[in-house]
């Protein structure tokens, strides 16, 4: 038997996984699908990126992801950095299949009053504690998104 094919409990064969690029807009779907992502920046004197989870929100309208945070975090320190950038993925260790999404752009925070009554509105609550007044923007200047799927053959 083919190494790379392994037969499933179904009876279907399952070949090689096959990876697909997305194009911008299917990636801007998934970013608005999903709700926990990770925000990568470079902060001038941090010796290492700084890397963190977050829950968010995708505005559509502004196509722009939309952060939590509070004035004494290390996130809020994040904004030192004007250059983000934001990965959102899932995945399905069982079926070794998911998909990943990554775009660059500005970060910048919201303090325009008609704007943070807007995006208020839009109903992101943070999930850690503490009081999170502050809102972070990163502009999807650049999308890119792969998704890896399974490839399957018929019965063995």
């Amino acid at each position: 038997m083919n190494e790379a094919i392994n037969p499933e409990p179904s009876g279907i064969v399952r070949g090689p996984n096959q990876m697909l690029e997305l194009d911008r807009s299917e990636c801007l779907d998934l970013l608005a699908s999903a709700s926990i992502g990770r925000i990568a920046v470079t902060v001038p004197d941090w010796a290492q990126p700084v890397i963190r989870p977050v829950n968010y929100l995708f505005d559509k309208s502004s196509q722009s992801v939309l952060i939590r945070s509070g004035i004494d975090s290390k996130l809020h320190a994040v904004m030192r950095s004007a250059n983000a950038a934001f990965e959102v993925d899932e995945t399905d260790p069982a079926n070794r299949i998911g998909w990943s999404v990554i775009i660059h752009g500005v970060c910048e925070e919201i303090t325009t009053p008609s704007e943070l009554r807007r995006i208020e509105a839009l109903g992101l609550a943070p999930w850690a504690p503490g009081h999170k007044g502050r809102w972070i923007r990163i502009r999807t200047n650049t999308v890119s998104g792969r998704r890896l799927v399974a490839v399957r053959h018929g019965r063995a």
